[in-house]
């Protein structure tokens, strides 16, 4: 299942849902019977923040710059991870049987 949904956010070029896809694939690649989604899930949002605070950081020349729009920063990752957490459930919500079935076929084929 692709996650290219209705919206897409500024600035996408042709491969966004391509390495979204690729990040979802992999995150799922750890779900087994001693790791469940949800842990998964956690070190994935980890990963992003983490990645998100390097992106930051590089276009700043010091510490003391970077510290000084960390707001700025949050508030912009944050609008940008609710838009698109809304967008996502929204497309859960009116596709729930057909998603989640598809979810329920692969874990019995696990």
């Amino acid at each position: 299942m692709s996650t290219e949904t209705k919206a897409q956010p500024e600035g996408l070029d042709e491969k966004f849902f391509e390495r979204a896809d690729a990040h979802i694939n992999l995150a799922n690649d750890y779900i087994n019977a001693k790791v469940e989604p949800q842990l998964a899930g956690t070190s994935f949002m980890f990963a992003s923040a983490r990645f998100n605070a390097w992106i930051s950081a590089s276009g700043f020349q010091n510490g003391e710059e970077l510290r000084g729009r960390k707001k700025d920063l949050i508030e912009y990752f944050t609008n940008q991870y609710v838009s698109m957490l809304e967008e996502n459930l929204d497309n859960y919500a009116d596709n729930y049987d057909l998603y989640m079935g598809i979810a329920q076929e692969q874990a019995k084929d696990s």
